[in-house]
Order: C-alpha cells, then structure tokens, then sequence
C-alpha cells in the first residue's frame, strides 16, 4: 500500500488503498472480505487475539469494578483511578476488540460505516481515558509520596476530579473526528476502526489531527509519567539511604524500581508503536507500508485493556487478595510487605 497525497477519495470510499481497478465498491471493507490485504490465516490470528482480548480484558476489569463494589477496603479515593482505569477498559474491550473479533473472523467490517464511527470513537474514548489515567495515577503516587505541596492532603474529592479529567480529556480527543477534524475509518487489515492517519485529505485535516494526538495524547502523558515516577525513584533512594539498616525499605526501593520499570515498559508496549507509526506516516506521505503491520498497533494499544489490569490491579496484594476471596481461591495472604515498606517511605519523604 501507498499512503495517498493530495488524492480526492469519493465520500463512500473509505480506504486508501492503491487499485488497478475503477470497481472500487466491490472492494468496499464494509461489503467483501477484504482478501486482497492478506491470507486468510492473518485474518483468522487476529481474530483468536481479538477474542483472547475481548474475554480476558472484560473478565479482568469487570472483577476489579466488581470487587470494589463488594470490599469496602477497596473504596479507598486512592484506588478511584483504578476503577476508572478498568471501566475505560472495558469500554474498549466490550466495543472495540468485540467488534475487531467479529470483523477479523469474517475478513471485513461486517458492521457497516455507522458503526465504524461509533466503534472508532469509543474504543478512541477509552483508549484516551485509559492512557490519562495511567498519567493521573503516576501523578497522584507522586502527590502522595514525594509530597511536593507539602501538608497538602490527596482527598476523595480531589481523585474525583483526576477521573473527571481523565474523560474530559478523552473527549477532547476522540470527538473531533465525528465533527470534521479527521474522521473514523477501517484501519489496518480494514477490520477494525479509529482515526483517519494515513490519508492527506485538506477536507478533514489529518495531518494537524494526528500531530494533536501524538503531542497532547501520547507526548504529556509520557512525559508526565517520567516525571512523577522519576522524582518517585529519588525520594525511595534517599529514604532507603537514610534508613540505611532498614531491610524493609530496602526492600521497598527495589520493588518499586521494578515497578516503576514495568509501568513505564507497560505505557510504552501499548502506545508507542501506535503513536511511532502514525507519525511516520504522516512525515512519509508516498512511502509503501504493509497495511498487515499497520494494524499490529491497534491490536497492541486494544490489548492494553489486558496489560494495564495487570501491571496496575493483579500486582496490588490488596486487590488480588480480594479477587481471590471473591473467586473462592483465598490464600490468606496479607497486605503487601512493600504498601507498608512505601507508607515507611512516604512519611520520610519531603515535609
């Protein structure tokens, strides 16, 4: 496939893709299966991973909001933004890797455009609110422990406002699309849907749209992420300096550098190569890319509904210790040695 420059697409031709034939409808992603894009084995692996996504994602996040709901030890304002992690979860499970099964297992959007738009725009909306969140989280760590207002005290009314942020944010980006800034299309293999970045249309402005994401939506957030979580790691070095003899805050500060390692690994698996991507296509206009490795992105920011629960919720003892009651597969295990290690370390942070 070429990325088209300057080329004027008929309103119902959605895909920008290099034809030696003027029967562009028959072609259309929303009538046929899109064949010519790939073999079918393609098609049908992605749909197991859609699947995978889909059950795994929904089982995950609908435990975590569950498992809030029932142990009041989890309602803590703190833990909010994990909650509103797993609802944005599975706003993009439920929506967006459902509909990308379905489409993969029969090689087109068998939905049609409505609902290319509709899926596009809320698998974008909770992808954003997802991506926000993980951003809000490292900032609220970073309130708690490196306590940089001073006395100020993180209340549940102030994590309120971090998950409103978060969707108001997320609207900020995935509306625009639906009022003429860009526009929701098939992406990828043409069986899934998100915003329009590989075609140069002055009509919908993907050029200044996609610059917008990558900036506002993929740039502050990581670079907020690097912030909180680096001034994270120095207040843990110099607490565990301090308390040199201290096994458990040595302890605390090793864990949490993996931790740290890991969360920022997790972000960058999940957005990076759908962000890295978008970009060099709009800085390549003409250059040929494989429409099979244009969708690795989208099935790879999708399967965050995956990742994040994990790396945010299964390695907090708290809520897996819950989740294991709640499945009848307690262990007894107590609250995790490092919560209390980070506690020791939070109030030798700075006053």
């Amino acid at each position: 496939m070429r990325a088209n420059r300057g080329t004027e697409l008929p309103e119902d031709f959605w895909i920008p893709v290099a034809l030696d034939t003027n029967n562009i409808t028959a072609l259309s992603p929303f009538l046929v299966p899109q064949d010519h894009l790939g073999g079918t084995a393609v098609f049908y692996a992605m749909a197991g991973f859609m699947f995978f996504i889909f059950v795994v994602g929904t089982a995950i996040n609908t435990l975590t909001v569950a498992c809030t709901i029932q142990y009041k030890k989890l309602r803590s304002h703190l833990n909010y933004i994990l909650v509103n992690l797993a609802i944005a979860n599975l706003l993009v499970s439920c929506v967006g890797s459902f509909t990308a099964c379905c489409s993969f297992a029969t090689r087109y959007f068998i939905f049609g455009p409505l609902a290319c738009k509709v899926e596009g725009f809320l698998a974008t909306l909770g992808g954003m609110v997802s991506l926000w969140s993980l951003a809000v989280i490292a900032f609220e760590r970073w309130l708690v422990i490196c306590k940089p207002l001073g006395n100020f005290v993180f209340k549940p009314d102030h994590a309120i406002a971090c998950c409103a942020f978060t969707w108001v944010f997320a609207l900020m980006a995935s509306v625009p699309p639906l009022v003429g800034w860009s526009r929701y299309i098939p992406e990828g293999l043409q069986c899934s849907c998100g915003p329009d970045w590989y075609t140069t249309n002055n009509k919908y402005n993907n050029e200044s749209y996609v610059m917008f994401l990558f900036c506002f939506c993929f740039a502050v957030p990581f670079a907020t992420i690097i912030f909180c979580y680096a001034q994270l790691l120095i207040v843990m070095k110099m607490a565990a300096k301090a308390q040199a003899e201290s096994v458990s805050t040595q302890k605390a500060e090793r864990e949490v550098t993996r931790m740290v390692v890991l969360m920022v690994m997790g972000f960058l698996v999940c957005w990076l190569p759908y962000a890295s991507f978008a970009l060099w296509v709009v800085n390549n206009r003409g250059q040929p890319f494989d429409l099979r490795l244009a969708t690795i992105p989208s099935c790879l920011s999708k399967g965050s509904t995956v990742y994040n629960p994990i790396i945010y919720v299964l390695f907090n003892k708290q809520f897996r210790t819950c989740m294991m009651t709640m499945l009848g597969m307690s262990s007894g295990e107590e609250e995790s040695s490092t919560s209390q290690s980070v506690t020791e370390v939070s109030k030798v942070g700075p006053a």
